[in-house]
């Protein structure tokens, strides 16, 4: 589980999801493509047939506050978009 961070269930997910079979996943900065394939095949029992990653960049985040500008940024993550093969599908939301 230290790989895998949490699934990504958006709009457009959901639709890639249905249409193309693609999932993605919030995964861990320094995990490569080969350990999150290996991650999703043991916790969701499918067979992937390919793996896409991009790193996103915190950014920088300020607020007008009463006792001034408060600036931060946010954190910066890893998204992994994961093509299985036919037949095979996740259901996340099965254990609500």
């Amino acid at each position: 589980m230290d790989v895998i961070i949490k699934p990504i269930v958006t709009e457009r997910m959901t639709w890639l999801g249905d249409t193309l079979n693609r999932y993605g996943f919030i995964v861990d900065k320094s995990a490569n493509k080969i350990e999150i394939k290996k991650a999703v095949e043991e916790m969701y029992s499918v067979s992937v047939t390919s793996v896409n990653t991009m790193n996103y960049s915190g950014k920088e985040k300020t607020r007008y506050t009463k006792s001034g500008i408060i600036s931060g940024r946010t954190n910066s993550f890893k998204k992994a978009i994961v093509t299985l093969a036919e037949g095979d599908k996740i259901d996340f939301f099965s254990n609500i």
